[in-house]
Order: C-alpha cells, then sequence, then structure tokens
C-alpha cells in the first residue's frame, strides 16, 4: 500500500509568519511544503505594485524565505509548492532560478501560467482565473523541486502534489474532493491549529501562545489526517477542523476546476492527540465555468474619526456632523459617498478618559481624489477651536487614496489556456476537466428531532456553539457548529435565517441564506452584499468581516438550561 503523502502549510496569507517555512522543514518529515499568499485584496496590492514596476507582482516575501530554506528543502528532498507568483509566476520562478543558482543549490523549477484574464475584461486592474491542481501536478511529476503559481484555488496546492504522487487521473472525483478538503484546512495556516478558535479559554494560553502550522498526511483514497510537528505549539481537534473548514464556505457544494467537493459527506473523528482523521468526501464533476476575480481601481477614500468625551455625546455628534455637512455642501465638489457611523465605547463615570470617549467616523468616498483631499480634511482641522467641547481627532487627516473593487465573474473552463512551464522549458497544455456538472444548491437534508421543552435562559449563543467568519467579495459567510448532539438539535431549530438576521441587524434587508450540514453539526450563512465592494473598499468598519462570528457568539438567546 502506498505510503501517505505528508504535505505541510508554512503560509496563510501574504505577510504570515516568516519563519514558518524554516519551522516546517526543520520540525518533522515532509514530501511537501505548500505556501499560500494570495487573497482578493493581495491580487490588488501587486496590482499596483505592477504598475510601478512591471517586473513585480510576486511576493517577494517568499523568496526572502527561500534564501534561507532553499538548502534545507534539498537537503531534506522536500518539494516546495506556492502560489506566491501572484500576478507574475514567470518572474518569480526565474528569480528562484537565479537564486538557486547563487547559493549553488541544484533546483529544478517550474511554475503554471494561463490565469491572466486582465486583457480580456477592459477596465481591471487585474483579472485572474482560478486554477486547479493538474498544472502543478505536471509540473511535479517531470521532477519539479520547486513549483511557482498565480492564481490558482488555495486547495489546488495540496490537490496538485497529491494527484502527482498518487497518479489520479481527473475523473477520480471522490480522492480528488478529499485532497480539496486537506487543502481547504491547511490553507490559512495556523487557523487549524487553534488560531483564531472560537473556543480559545478551553486550552492553557501556552499552548496557544506560537500555534505550530499544519500538515496532513493524504492517503491514496483521499481520506487524510489533519496535525501538526511534535512539539510545535497550538491545537488539532474536531472542533480546530470544524472551524476552518466551514471558513469561507457557503453551501454543501464546494466547487472548484477540478472536482466539486460535497461537505456535506466529510466525516471528522479524533485519532489521537492533535490528530484529526477526514474520510468519507464524495466529489462530483466541477461546474463547466471557472470563478475569475476581477480588481479595479474604484476611486479615492478619505476618513476621519472625531474623538467625543464625557457628556452630551448624541448632541456633540450631532454638532460636529453639521458643520461637516456645512463644508461638504460648500465645497468645490461633494464627495459621492458619504458615511457616518457613531460608536458608543464611552462609559458612565469613566476611571479614564478613553474609556469615557465615543468614536464618530466619516468616511467619504468619490471618484476623483481632490473631493476627499485635503479640502475635505482641512475642514476637519479648522473646526478644531470651533466645535464640541474637547475636540479632537484620532488621527491626523490625509489626502485622499485610491481604493480598490473586487467582483467575481465565470468564464468557460476552455477559455482558459492553462499552461504547464517545465524546469527545461518545455510548455504542456492542461486540459479541462472532462466532465462538467452545473451548480445547484442541495436540498436541505432533515432537522434532528428538537429537544424536548424545559426551562430556558437568556445568555451568549457562544456558550454552545462556535462560529468563524470571514470575507468572499462583497459577500460574509459566518459558519456556527455545535460541538454535541443536544446542542446540534437545538441550533439547527433555533438559528434560522430570520433569527440571524435578528441577531445581525446589519443582515436585515440584505439576502442570508442558511446551509444545514448535519455530519458537522454546522450552519453556514451567507450575507450576500455586507461587505459592498470587497475589502479593499472599506465598506464597513470589519471589512473582512473576521470577527462577524464573535458577534453573533455574544448575542443572547433563551438557551435550555440544559446545555449550560
Amino acid at each position: 500500500m502506498t505510503a501517505p503523502l505528508r504535505i505541510g502549510n508554512a503560509s496563510g496569507f501574504y505577510g504570515d509568519r516568516f519563519d514558518a517555512l524554516r519551522e516546517m522543514l526543520t520540525g518533522g518529515e515532509l514530501d511537501v511544503v505548500t505556501g499560500d499568499y494570495l487573497a482578493e485584496l493581495t491580487m490588488l496590492i501587486l496590482g499596483r505594485d505592477r504598475l510601478k514596476d512591471p517586473a513585480a507582482g510576486y511576493a517577494r516575501t517568499f523568496l526572502r524565505q527561500l534564501e534561507e530554506c532553499l538548502g534545507l528543502a534539498h537537503e531534506r528532498s522536500v518539494r516546495i509548492v506556492t502560489n506566491a507568483g501572484g500576478l507574475n509566476p514567470a518572474g518569480l520562478a526565474d528569480a528562484v532560478r537565479e537564486l538557486a543558482g547563487r547559493l549553488g543549490i541544484p533546483a529544478r523549477v517550474a511554475h503554471v501560467e494561463g490565469d491572466d484574464l486582465t486583457t480580456a475584461f477592459p477596465g481591471s486592474l487585474a483579472a485572474h482565473a482560478y486554477l486547479g491542481g493538474f498544472g502543478i501536478a505536471a509540473c511535479l511529476r517531470e521532477g519539479a523541486d520547486v513549483v511557482v503559481t498565480g492564481r490558482v484555488t488555495d486547495a489546488a496546492l495540496v490537490t496538485g502534489p497529491a494527484a502527482a504522487h498518487f497518479g489520479w487521473r481527473p475523473e477520480e472525483y471522490d480522492r480528488l474532493a478529499g485532497a480539496v478538503v486537506a487543502g481547504h484546512v491547511l490553507e490559512c495556516g495556523a487557523q487549524a491549529t487553534g488560531g483564531n478558535y472560537a473556543f480559545f479559554t478551553d486550552h492553557a494560553p501556552e499552548r496557544l501562545r506560537r500555534p505550530g502550522f499544519p500538515l496532513a498526511e493524504i492517503h491514496e483514497d483521499g481520506s487524510s489526517v489533519i496535525t501538526k510537528h511534535p512539539g510545535t505549539g497550538g491545537v488539532v481537534d474536531v472542533g480546530t477542523v470544524t472551524a476552518q473548514l466551514l471558513y469561507e464556505t457557503g453551501g454543501a457544494r464546494y466547487a472548484g476546476p477540478d472536482v466539486t467537493a460535497r461537505l456535506d459527506t466529510v466525516r471528522l473523528s479524533q485519532d489521537g492527540p492533535d490528530r484529526v482523521r477526514v474520510e468519507g468526501v464524495r466529489g462530483e464533476a466541477p461546474p463547466p465555468t471557472l470563478k475569475a476575480g476581477l480588481n479595479r481601481l474604484g476611486g479615492f477614500r478619505n476618513e476621519m474619526t472625531f474623538v467625543l468625551t464625557g457628556l452630551d455625546i448624541e448632541r456633540k455628534a450631532a454638532l460636529v456632523r453639521q458643520q461637516m455637512e456645512d463644508a461638504l455642501d460648500a465645497a468645490k465638489a461633494r464627495p459621492a459617498e458619504v458615511r457616518w457611523e457613531l460608536v458608543r465605547t464611552d462609559r458612565p463615570d469613566a476611571p479614564t478618559e478613553e474609556t469615557a470617549g465615543a468614536l464618530l467616523r466619516l468616511v467619504v468616498r468619490d471618484p476623483g481624489q481632490e473631493a476627499v483631499g485635503r479640502a475635505l480634511s482641512g475642514a476637519a482641522v479648522e473646526l478644531a477651536l470651533a466645535s464640541y467641547p474637547g475636540f479632537h481627532l484620532l488621527a491626523p487627516p490625509g489626502k485622499g487614496a485610491p481604493y480598490g473593487v473586487f467582483e467575481a465573474a465565470r468564464v468557460p473552463q476552455d477559455a482558459v489556456a492553462h499552461l504547464a512551464v517545465l524546469h527545461d522549458g518545455r510548455r504542456v497544455p492542461v486540459p479541462p476537466a472532462p466532465g462538467a456538472r452545473a451548480l445547484e444548491d442541495v436540498p436541505e437534508p432533515p432537522l434532528p428531532d428538537p429537544p424536548p421543552p424545559g426551562p430556558t435562559r437568556r445568555a451568549p449563543l457562544g456558550l454552545v456553539a462556535g462560529a468563524r467568519s470571514g470575507d468572499k467579495g462583497g459577500d460574509a459567510n459566518v459558519g456556527v457548529w455545535a460541538r454535541g448532539e443536544d446542542a446540534w438539535r437545538w441550533l439547527a431549530h433555533e438559528l434560522t435565517a430570520d433569527r440571524f438576521r435578528e441577531l445581525i441587524p446589519e443582515s436585515r434587508g440584505l439576502p442570508v441564506t442558511r446551509h444545514v450540514l448535519p455530519r458537522l453539526r454546522a450552519l453556514n450563512f451567507v450575507v450576500e452584499g455586507l461587505l459592498g465592494e470587497g475589502v479593499a473598499a472599506q465598506h464597513r468598519f470589519d471589512p473582512q468581516a473576521k470577527a462577524l462570528g464573535e458577534w453573533l457568539r455574544s448575542r443572547h438567546l433563551d438557551i435550555p438550561e440544559a446545555l449550560l
């Protein structure tokens, strides 16, 4: 029987822990180490970098990490697969070759391209299709030691090495789906090992001070065990894996370019300390189209925060707001969008000045920089001696800054020229998936029997349920799960889409879809439009909805006393 393939992750985003690559290479046995550097916001940042320098467009941090670690990977025969190529995978591949030559390391470097669709979408700064894992697999099968990609799905960094190692064919959907689930758990690094975990208080603080990065032992049938190197910090249990599995997903069908993984078939079980077995995953043919991410410059924005202290907070806010509105009306060009938000962080009889203060936030946006620039910030400064008592700003005002907009599109699979560029220069076309299945929602499964009637107590949802939330373009996702069967029976009936809207007032008036995943004892909520035009537009206080789940957990409901 073929030994499992050990794939570790050393980066969950551009800016993650610099030493993680070395830690993964020296901490234990690995066959492949991956690094995920790309997010919707990162593609915009790299696009702006490339406007200044056509040779840029990739994650330069990766090169610095590799300078320390390429020799280690070579000594230990660990292959490296990363999407750090961003907008310029060929450029990064050349830079890695130059680095390997300078260090005297015989590394064979390949890359994957074909994701760039910018010319097909006029007006976009960067438009890229999400490619699958078979380009990566082609590079590895031909002997590459380092594979650099641009925009691939995060899970492709795992499905590609697994397909290459086990010789999986494109139509082996169940096996590919198992690898997709493992890849999705690994992709955000320490989020699978106790980072950002709802029930972090269950564990000793020293365990979570520096979580190790995760790895997956992938088997030939597509099942896997999620774990981490021995002696590293953090924790891997069914809860931490469930949390990451729900992160930034939607319904039961999790679609990708190689396969649609059925999240409603995933079975998780504890397989020992810091080991979680993932099995039973079923896969279906992928949709006939690929997702494409479109980034463009949306205009310019500015932000100012007025600090209101002590008494008469509402009247102070009304005064300065009217003064600023008068200034905006009198300006040469009023900003196209003006948003005010009063955040009541103040307390009565506060023991410190900070706790006596509230924050009044003004955000303006406009297609042109002039309307949101120094004329606006100057108007705020001019009020310094002529407004409410205690007037001051949280930070000095500045000129307007550009902001980005993210949009998702779909393109036919065969419209994308997916290419594996091998270490010897050969360019190998990667065909689209051999089959296709239109994506549609799974009928809602039957709910468990509700718990018997009994006394209840008003208490926070988070006492009985965990949550993790995130962004997908302008939509927010909140996954909520119960840790026991009794809590699940209550949660499945209590936390409806309507109840979600009650608890999260921002979602009222927006489409909220609830997806039920009984095997995970979980509900996944998708709130359309909550984040406006995406994270780069900074539409709300928490622009990526990272804390939305924790806000939901803090809301109070009538919970059966038997669960508390």
